[in-house]
């Protein structure tokens, strides 16, 4: 089959189409690492596949890059079926965990090296070199080793020389994952400004929730080699589709409840009207809190406030955690702002307090 190259697309048509994408691995016990997968991801789009390991997510990226051939199904890259093209004839780059740059090699070699490869001229290398560069803010170390300039810069040097041949598609395996937490968060910030900058699709690969919320234009959270749901970080965070969802994107209180249509009655007390998910039939539920949704007062409940024993405050600078203790047993955590003056707002340990929940912060949970 004839290299892929850059065709004009359609703005309607997909970046990435993957369409009933099975893996099967063999041996002994034959692992199904991808269950029957479809996600279609935008062009430009900075899409996250998100989960814990073994959910399938990088097997998922190789699919894309060429690495394995899917069992069942196809994958498209531009409308094109490239569900067989070797790695070399899709236009695509990974950047991977340990960057893979060439230590011997200064700034400016490594992100030439695969421009040289592909039979660009001098000149155009060249200018592309300093244009990757100036991007990554790069330019006053481009004479120095690889082997010679921290692991931050490396990250930078990676992703310059990915970005270099302007791929269609850029595939991220964990990149940030070896970086300290400071230098983690700052590079979380520049990977959304390049890939606003080039336009390219950036397809990231993360176990971290915090990654995929601060960067995304939309995620697919993953377990079990299947996507459990696909949506912007707003929608993952604050409209989960299922319990595990809830449960791996941020902290998370879980309230056995009864429903009724749509109202639902905590098991701790309290009725409230709610937006019933499909598939959620009346009888037993599993509710969702976010421990910022709630709030407390000091004092007895009254109306469809809840009565709660503290049993641990937490002060972490910005926020105070309160771990409590409901009448049924439950434990839960609220967060809240600390201001001046609120320390004094609460009893202290083993103090009754009453929560209540802001409109609309209780979901309904498929389990």
């Amino acid at each position: 089959m004839d290299q892929l190259t850059h065709p004009d697309i359609a703005s309607d048509i997909s970046a990435v189409e993957v369409n009933r994408v099975s893996k099967i691995f063999g041996g002994e016990q034959e692992v199904r690492a991808l269950d029957d997968v479809s996600v279609s991801i935008r062009r430009n789009e900075f899409f996250t596949l998100l989960g814990p390991s073994g959910c399938g997510k990088t097997t998922l990226l190789r699919l894309i890059a060429g690495f394995e051939p899917p069992t069942m199904g196809t994958l498209q890259l531009g409308g094109r079926d490239i569900s067989r093209l070797p790695p070399n004839q899709r236009p695509i780059n990974t950047v991977f965990q340990n960057y893979a740059l060439f230590p011997h090699m200064s700034v400016a070699g490594n992100i030439a090296f695969g421009l040289e490869m592909l039979g660009k001229p001098k000149s155009e290398i060249a200018e592309t070199v300093d244009r990757m560069l100036r991007l990554v803010q790069m330019e006053p170390l481009k004479n120095r080793r690889t082997s010679e300039i921290s692991g931050g810069q490396q990250q930078r040097v990676a992703l310059a020389r990915a970005l270099a041949p302007h791929p269609e598609v850029l595939l991220l395996d964990e990149p940030l994952s070896a970086l300290d937490l400071k230098l983690r968060k700052e590079m979380q910030i520049e990977l959304k400004r390049l890939q606003h900058e080039t336009g390219i699709t950036f397809i990231f690969v993360t176990h971290d929730q915090e990654e995929a919320l601060t960067m995304s234009d939309r995620i697919a959270v993953m377990s079990a080699g299947k996507i459990l749901q696909i949506g912007s970080p707003r929608d993952i965070y604050e409209r989960p589709a299922e319990r595990f969802v809830a449960n791996f994107i941020g902290e998370s209180n879980f309230l056995d409840a009864e429903l009724t249509g749509n109202t639902v009655t905590l098991r701790a007390g309290g009725r409230f009207d709610v937006t019933v998910p499909h598939g959620v039939a009346d009888g037993a539920v599993s509710v969702l809190i976010r421990p910022e949704h709630a709030s407390l007062r000091a004092g007895q409940p009254s109306g469809n406030e809840i009565a709660a024993v503290i049993e641990n405050i937490v002060y972490s600078g910005d926020a105070t955690a309160v771990h409590l203790r409901l009448e049924t047993g439950e434990l839960v955590k609220v967060r809240m702002a600390n201001a001046p003056g609120s320390d004094d707002a609460l009893p202290g340990l083993g103090g009754t307090v009453a929560m209540s929940f802001a409109p609309g912060a209780i979901t309904v949970l498929r389990d």
